[in-house]
């Protein structure tokens, strides 16, 4: 999709790697304005591709995960998701799972159903969600060192409920929930395909 009429690209004109921390790596990168040529150092995070679940399971109950957020040093209720492994390009594949590691459900049907650009100010990566329909616990949770989760559990009839009342408050989180009413719309459209 492209919305840029007269707007053009921006040249590289040279970058440097400033660091590598581990989820993301740091450059700078010098560009030129095609407008009036001007020259600028803008840094980028380069960050690998993440997903969001959104996972239903038969009784439609959405689940979720709340867990400790670090930037904001506070217990946050999330769709469940995390970062596409190094070489992993299936988003699909990538979404079943993270939902497995982090809630130990599985489910079937996954699709992906929308793709944001968390930042594209200042990072590189996409945010893609997935819906996996019919979701019932399979396993244990498989939790990385760093992480402590608990599965939680609401009627999707709740969703606008957590989304306004600020129990969802991530905002990769809304924009996954988002892209499940839209899908949902267009669903239950008569002009659906």
């Amino acid at each position: 999709m492209d919305f840029s009429g007269d707007i053009r690209s921006w040249p590289d004109l040279e970058t440097h790697s400033l660091g590598d921390f581990r989820i993301f790596q740091l450059r700078s990168v010098r560009r030129r304005s095609p407008r009036n040529g001007v020259e600028r150092d803008f840094y980028v995070m380069d960050c690998s591709d993440w997903v969001n679940v959104i996972a239903i399971t038969a009784e439609n109950e959405l689940v979720l995960v709340e867990q400790f957020r670090h930037g904001v040093a506070s217990v946050e209720l999330e769709v469940p998701g995390g970062i596409m492994d190094p070489g992993e390009i299936d988003s699909v594949a990538a979404g079943l799972r993270e939902l497995r590691e982090e809630t130990g459900y599985a489910g079937d049907g996954a699709i992906e159903i929308g793709c944001v650009l968390p930042n594209s100010a200042i990072q590189s990566n996409r945010c893609r969600t997935i819906l996996v329909r019919n979701c019932r616990r399979v396993g244990e949770l498989e939790l990385d060192d760093s992480e402590d989760i608990a599965v939680r559990l609401f009627p999707i009839s709740e969703i606008s409920t957590l989304v306004t009342e600020g129990r969802v408050r991530h905002s990769l989180a809304v924009a996954a929930l988002y892209h499940y009413d839209l899908w949902c719309r267009s669903a239950q459209s008569p002009t659906a395909n």
